[in-house]
């Protein structure tokens, strides 16, 4: 009897999940807890592991987007004394194809299944130059006649002929690239990764058929549809006044992004003070970690310290609206702004508050790896009560943050620059950084607002005295 394999629910909030590859072929013998597939969510990555023991058969393709509970697989009854195996003959320890990093982004550029690849590396490891060894062996499919009339049909641009630069794309992509004879490398990625996926070959077939068709030529005036049945534009469109060199559509980090900047903006009450804080105390106990040898934190590290601090005193900064009223909130846990190539994240701190300098400062660089390597786990990502972002690694001075939802502040570091302080008539020099706080003003009011603004800074110029 088969037993279904569903897109697993990772956290509470998490609705779908993408295919990004499968870690096996198609029909493989797997064991339960071998990792088997990779997804991604709107926040991670992460490797999915087998739920049961059997040959696994793969009904959703890389690429493909599945509601949680929805079935992606079946487990049917592995064969008698079978085990899972390369394709070399040896069996890895956990059960996975061993393979290269490098010989497996090879495969994914070339369409190549490891499974069916002879490792000749170090105990049958598959080597990148077994994976091009075995894309120059496979023989070349003969399309379709459906296909071959597709291909017949598009401009000579589109049609397969030598390939352009190699492209990073979906196993999916290049199978339906090479079903309508389309060379993938003159396929446009529209994802902020710039991995081209299935909907980018078929999107591209299309633009060119229409292209190649021309507009029609009618024998009749055409009757304009009465203005009750025209579809009225979104209300958030504009025309486009140029033609866009590309259109990054919302979806993945990009769309979450959108959704909560612009439910965050829509729904809350939103104000921004901003103050300095000398930053003179901190670069002192910087350079005295740094000549005694012990880890030396950056900036952000010192104003997430000093936010946790700060929190303690005025509990109203870690807060959530409800349906009754404030709710103040008992754990301190202070997510952190990541920049990624696609968007950002925010990786949490859990009791911050309950951290010394040495501590946040291992947490931060911890998470910032797991970030920027999509290697966070869903729960990294959950449950941030306060936010600290920063911006001062750009040269910004002061900025307006917006608030992550459902908190009700966020705070914003800018860069350390000159500064001078006045002893009584003789001038000082200083270092200076401009902290931008945001709030809601629903759940407290601006002298609040600047009393936290302002423990924040003592803290930081209490640092070292």
């Amino acid at each position: 009897m088969a037993i279904d394999f569903v897109m697993p629910k990772l956290g509470l909030t998490m609705e779908a999940g993408t295919v990004v590859e499968w870690l096996v072929a198609d029909g493989a013998e797997v064991r339960r807890g071998q990792p088997v597939l990779r997804i991604e969510t709107d926040k991670v990555s992460s490797d999915i592991e087998a739920s049961e023991t059997g040959r696994l058969r793969q009904l959703a393709a890389a690429g493909q987007t599945c509601r949680c509970g929805e079935v992606i697989g079946r487990f049917h009854a592995a064969s008698a004394g079978a085990e899972p195996k390369t394709a070399s003959g040896v069996a890895p320890s956990d059960g996975r194809v061993l393979a290269s990093p490098n010989a497996r982004r090879t495969a994914a550029d070339l369409g190549v299944d490891l499974a069916t690849v002879t490792g000749t590396g170090p105990g049958g490891r598959i080597v990148t130059a077994d994976v091009e060894a075995a894309a120059a062996r496979a023989p070349t499919a003969p399309k379709s006649e459906p296909a071959a009339a597709v291909a017949e049909a598009l401009p000579a641009p589109v049609r397969a002929g030598p390939t352009a630069a190699a492209s990073v794309a979906t196993v999916a992509a290049r199978q339906l690239a090479d079903l309508l004879g389309v060379d993938i490398g003159e396929v446009p990625a529209s994802s902020p990764d710039l991995r081209v996926t299935r909907e980018d070959v078929a999107a591209h077939v299309r633009r060119r058929l229409a292209a190649a068709a021309g507009p029609p030529a009618p024998s009749v005036a055409p009757v304009p549809a009465p203005p009750s049945v025209a579809p009225a534009p979104p209300a958030s469109a504009a025309a486009l006044q140029q033609s866009p060199t590309k259109v990054i559509p919302f979806k993945g980090m990009r769309r979450t992004i959108a959704r909560r900047m612009h439910q965050s903006l829509q729904e809350m009450a939103q104000l921004t003070l901003t103050l300095d804080a000398d930053m003179t105390g901190v670069i002192e106990d910087r350079r005295r970690r740094q000549e005694a040898g012990a880890p030396v934190g950056g900036f952000t590290d010192y104003v997430i310290a000093a936010a946790a601090a700060a929190i303690r005193e005025h509990p109203y900064a870690n807060s959530q609206i409800t349906g009754d009223g404030v709710a103040l909130l008992p754990d301190i846990h202070i997510g952190m702004a990541v920049a990624l190539d696609g968007g950002l994240i925010v990786p949490v701190i859990r009791h911050a508050d309950r951290l010394d300098i040495d501590a946040v400062t291992a947490a931060t660089a911890r998470l910032a790896a797991a970030a920027r390597s999509g290697t966070l786990s869903p729960d990294e990502v959950r449950g941030g009560t306060f936010t600290v972002t920063a911006m001062g690694m750009y040269g910004i001075d002061a900025f307006t943050p917006v608030i992550n939802p459902p908190n009700t502040a966020i705070l914003g570091a800018g860069r350390v620059r000159d500064g001078v302080k006045w002893d009584g008539d003789s001038p000082r020099p200083t270092a200076v950084m401009t902290l931008s706080l945001t709030w809601d003003h629903r759940a407290f009011d601006g002298a609040p607002a600047a009393q936290f603004a302002g423990a924040v800074r003592d803290w930081l110029e209490g640092t070292g005295q």
